[in-house]
Order: structure tokens, then C-alpha cells, then sequence
């Protein structure tokens, strides 16, 4: 017998936050646009995609890398941004003048918190920046963002200062505040002790971010995912400090979690909390 029961239709469900990253796409999935759509799967938005550049990339390295026409990234840029809308952004590899450029322009015209990770060199050292472009993230892209995410190569890249000790965090973190970006995070990972990061947003805006280090070198992709997952809770509407915490609490989870991957550096664990 045939039923003639009409189907369940489900009640559409509500979007969730939308997330957009423009970065470099890592081939071997660790970094770049890669995590930072896992980052953002895992904390519950919805990411999006601008891709700057491909990266020929794996455990070892970058073996090479090719930027995207200027054009190409702003028609991205503009598919997503004039139809779906987005809640925050998030920036990573941008690769050259003209694509830094071009993407502080039109993330000047968006009404939402922007993340910029002004990527300088990847984990295994290699440049994802030329040295021309530097000045133009100091310039143009610093002063369009809402926190700036440097680690502390990236510090002395944009104000000059050697960060060796923590003493020495709080003027690096003026010192980026005073390029343009309403708030800087410095990431203190690459000191001895704790894994501490500052958080500065002015004389009354000091917070410390505090978690413990694990002895795990399968660290590739952490600055990438920091900053995504950073975006994600101001998507959610979360207050900066505590979308920093919510990312410091997950980021220190996927490092724990990070595991072997071909014979280098393998990548933290996106996905830590389902394992």
C-alpha cells in the first residue's frame, strides 16, 4: 500500500554566525585557510573564504607558493561579503604589496570586527611576506583592524622592538597599538615559562592570558587558528577579552592534541574536543 502521508518538512533553521577568512590556502591542511575553517567548524560558526595564495606545503615546509591576482581576491571579497554578510574577519597570509593593499582597502568599508594575523614567515621559517610589504601592513592594514595578532617575529617585523622576556611584552603591545589596531594581542609562545599572551587595549585594558606548555612540537597552524578562533567568539558577540580567553582555552587544547603528520612539524588538533 502507498502512503500518501505528506513528508516532514523541517522549519528552516537560523544561520549561524558567519566567519570569513582571507588567507593563503595550505595544501597540507595545517595552517592557513584550512585551519581556520576547521577552528571555525569547531567553535559553531559558519566560515567563508577569501584564498590569497596557494602554497605548495607540507610537514617540512614551503616548497613554493603562488599569489592570486588582486582582481581575484576582490571579487571573492565582494561574492561573499555583498550577499551573505559576515560577523567578523579574520586575515592571514597575504603574500605582497598590492594584496595587502588591496585587502585594508576593502576591509575598510566592512562593519564588522576585523582579526588581521599579519603572517610574516611560517612555522618552518619560510617568508609568506615580501620585506616590501611589511611597512604597507604597518600602514594600511594595521589601522583598519580591530586586533592585531603578531607573534613576537612578527613584533619586531612591524615596531622594531626584541621582545626576549616578559617584561618586555607591554611595550611591544603599545608600540602596535600606537600603528592603528584598537586592540594587540602578543603572543608570548616562543618565551621560556608559561605560554603567557598579552592582550592590551589601552592603560585600562590590560589582560594576561596564562596556560601551560606542553612538551608537543606538532605545533603548525597555532597563530592561524588563535586568530580564527578569536573571530569566532566575536561572532557570537562575545567582548574581546573574552573571545581571546574562549581562544586561548580551545588553542591550548589543539596543541595538546597536536600529532605526527608526515616527517616534520605535524598540526595541532582542530578537533580536539570530539576526540
Amino acid at each position: 500500500m502507498v502512503s500518501t502521508a505528506s513528508p516532514r518538512v523541517a522549519p528552516p533553521r537560523e544561520a549561524p554566525p558567519r566567519v570569513l577568512t582571507v588567507a593563503g590556502s595550505d595544501s597540507g591542511g595545517g595552517a592557513g585557510i584550512q585551519a581556520d575553517l576547521k577552528a571555525m567548524l569547531a567553535l559553531g560558526v559558519h566560515g567563508m573564504s577569501v584564498i590569497t595564495a596557494v602554497t605548495a606545503q607540507n610537514s617540512l615546509g614551503v616548497q613554493g607558493y603562488w599569489e592570486l591576482p588582486a582582481e581575484a581576491v576582490r571579487a571573492q571579497f565582494r561574492s561573499v561579503v555583498d550577499d551573505i554578510g559576515v560577523q567578523a574577519v579574520k586575515t592571514g597570509m597575504l603574500a605582497s604589496v598590492e594584496l595587502v593593499e588591496t585587502v585594508a582597502g576593502l576591509l575598510a568599508g566592512v562593519d564588522a570586527p576585523v582579526v588581521v594575523d599579519p603572517v610574516g614567515v611560517s612555522k618552518h621559517g619560510d617568508a609568506l611576506l615580501v620585506a616590501e610589504a611589511v611597512a604597507t601592513v604597518r600602514e594600511k592594514l594595521l589601522p583598519v583592524a580591530t586586533l592585531a595578532t603578531p607573534n613576537l617575529h612578527e613584533v619586531t617585523q612591524l615596531t622594531g622592538l626584541a621582545v626576549e622576556d616578559e617584561s618586555q611584552m607591554m611595550d611591544a603591545a603599545k608600540a602596535l597599538v600606537d600603528l592603528g589596531p584598537r586592540w594587540a594581542l602578543v603572543k608570548g609562545g616562543h618565551l621560556a615559562g608559561e605560554a603567557a599572551d598579552l592582550l592590551y587595549g589601552g592603560p585600562d585594558e590590560v589582560h594576561w592570558f596564562r596556560a601551560p606548555r606542553y612538551d608537543n612540537r606538532h605545533t603548525h597552524g597555532t597563530g592561524c587558528t588563535l586568530a580564527s578562533a578569536i573571530a569566532a567568539g566575536l561572532a557570537k558577540g562575545e567582548p574581546l577579552p573574552q573571545a581571546v580567553a574562549s581562544a586561548k582555552e580551545y588553542i591550548t587544547g589543539a596543541i595538546a592534541g597536536g600529532f605526527a603528520l608526515g616527517a616534520g612539524i605535524g598540526p595541532v588538533d582542530h578537533a580536539w574536543r570530539w576526540r
